[in-house]
């Protein structure tokens, strides 16, 4: 298993084929470069832990055999950066994890879940300097759900429900001033929504290609109920993660970085064009990585407890205020 000291020297790269740049293999290097031949990136490969492909692309075998030997994630997404397809670089075998996942049928690792998100939702609004009445009401509501999440014997629609409540008044209070309407996923109806479908996808396939390492039937979650061709652990593993992007989003719209005319409209749709997308790709993926340390460390904890079957009370949290 990698360890903590081994992930802080791992890199992710993205590719914008879109813009002609090439991806080539020498002496187990990975290089782009652009159309004329210089090189935009090069690392070894022994230091890649996933590489993110945007665009129209020809695939290589030796792509696939660099990606085997050195195990990492590829993943494949289109110039408006919805993923095509995942090769994750995966530990395979782990019975005994798997039979554990399958044979689990509990809720209190779901709630403790969506408690931890609550905590980190409700940071970036105590982060706030100046308050007004209502956006108090909302934190102390937040702290409430935070507790009546952990309630012994609610079901898992009844966590959801609570989750669901919360996130509600959350994104309502967090993008007050930015003419919020809804959390609508894919919809792509303002260019909130659509920079939170870009910055949760990327840091759900981190967390993918981190739970593929261990093992994990990815499509076995605690909280999200099973459903044909969904990664519900993942879906479940990144709750916690979330208000990442979400502060990322609000930082770039407070400094004026996120620009309506970079995004095109459609259909009411905002679409963000390849030509623009390494802006915001950057800016959230920056972000991400800021906590790369800590969400490998949750994840690797998580894992331990989930295995040797600890308490609920020992398995990880990841509180936003301490990293």
């Amino acid at each position: 298993m990698m360890s903590t000291r081994d992930f802080e020297h791992k890199q992710i790269a993205f590719v914008f084929t879109d813009e002609e740049e090439k991806i080539s293999f020498k002496n187990d290097n990975l290089i782009v470069a652009d159309r004329d031949g210089k090189i935009k990136h090069q690392s070894t490969c022994y230091r890649l832990f996933a590489l993110f492909i945007c665009g129209n692309y020809s695939l290589t075998t030796g792509v696939l055999e660099k990606s085997k030997k050195f195990g990492f994630t590829i993943v494949f997404m289109t110039p408006n950066l919805r993923v095509t397809s995942i090769m994750p670089a995966k530990a395979e075998g782990n019975v005994l994890l798997r039979q554990k996942q399958y044979f689990y049928n509990q809720t209190d690792i779901g709630a403790y879940i969506i408690s931890n998100k609550l905590h980190n939702q409700n940071f970036l609004l105590k982060r706030k300097r100046s308050k007004t009445e209502h956006e108090k009401m909302i934190i102390e509501k937040l702290d409430e759900y935070e507790k009546i999440v952990l309630a012994p014997g609610l079901s898992l629609q009844e966590i959801m429900g609570i989750e669901g409540i919360g996130a509600k008044i959350y994104f309502n209070s967090l993008f007050s001033a930015y003419d919020w309407k809804s959390r609508q996923p894919r919809v792509k109806n303002d260019i909130t929504n659509t920079l939170m479908d870009i910055g949760y996808t990327i840091l759900f396939n981190i967390i993918n290609a981190l739970l593929e390492m261990y093992g994990f039937d990815v499509y076995v979650g605690v909280l999200h109920t099973q459903f044909f061709h969904r990664k519900s652990l993942v879906c479940d593993l990144e709750e916690p993660f979330r208000p990442i992007v979400d502060s990322a989003i609000l930082k770039a719209l407070n400094l004026g970085q996120v620009k309506e005319k970079d995004f095109w409209k459609k259909q009411n749709q905002y679409i963000l064009p390849w030509k623009n997308s390494k802006k915001y790709v950057g800016i959230i993926l920056e972000a991400i990585l800021e906590y790369r340390n800590e969400i490998f460390i949750y994840l690797q904890n998580y894992y331990r407890a989930f295995m040797q079957e600890k308490p609920i009370q020992e398995f990880p949290v990841f509180y936003m205020e301490e990293a």
